[in-house]
């Protein structure tokens, strides 16, 4: 059975949820670190591919309402943005490590659970309209994820065309970046061109 887009979408929220807990709830600067990092990788890509993929679609499924919960969600990422950014930017020695992470989790939090009980329902009501829709959506989020920034950049373009634009130009920068960053030992490898 295919993944549909809001299974691929609550798994990615699951994975940011473990790493938040990872970070938070362990004193090992190294493993915060590392934690660290995968959480910064996972939600800097998620959010640019919902912005790419998702947001657009909830606009041509589901018109004025789509729009509606696109233009919100947009707002909501472009402050998570900006807590990320001040985040990745951080080591876990600094005292407000943890403290920012916490910030930024309750943002995040309140989005992914109006995304999950709203958004995401609403979504896959629309999309049952054409078969195969909500899988090939999967798909394109799964591909996009590999080749957006996996690092914060709010100052970009946050809409279509210019996420693209400044996704071309920041994502292999980042992607290089990655080869210096310390990951946990047993997830996916954050270099794209190793999946």
């Amino acid at each position: 059975m295919s993944t549909r887009i809001s299974d691929a979408i609550v798994k990615d929220h699951r994975e940011l949820e473990q790493y938040y807990k990872e970070v938070v709830n362990s004193t090992d600067l190294d493993h915060q670190e590392r934690y660290g990092n995968q959480f910064t990788w996972e939600l800097a890509r998620h959010s640019v591919a919902e912005e790419l993929i998702v947001y657009p679609a909830f606009e041509k499924h589901l018109g004025e309402k789509g729009h509606k919960m696109a233009e919100e969600d947009r707002t909501a990422h472009h402050q998570v943005k900006e807590l990320l950014k001040e985040f990745q930017n951080m080591k876990p020695k600094d005292p407000n490590y943890v403290p920012k992470l916490k910030s930024l989790w309750a943002v995040l939090y309140e989005h992914i659970q109006d995304e999950e009980k709203n958004d995401l329902p609403a979504f896959e009501a629309a999309l049952e309209k054409t078969t195969g829709t909500s899988e090939s959506l999967a798909k394109n989020f799964g591909r996009t994820k590999a080749f957006v920034p996996s690092r914060s950049h709010p100052s970009a373009g946050e809409n279509p065309p210019f996420e693209s634009v400044m996704g071309l130009l920041t994502a292999p920068i980042d992607h290089i970046g990655d080869i210096f960053r310390k990951f946990p030992d047993k997830t996916i490898s954050p270099n794209p061109s190793t999946k």
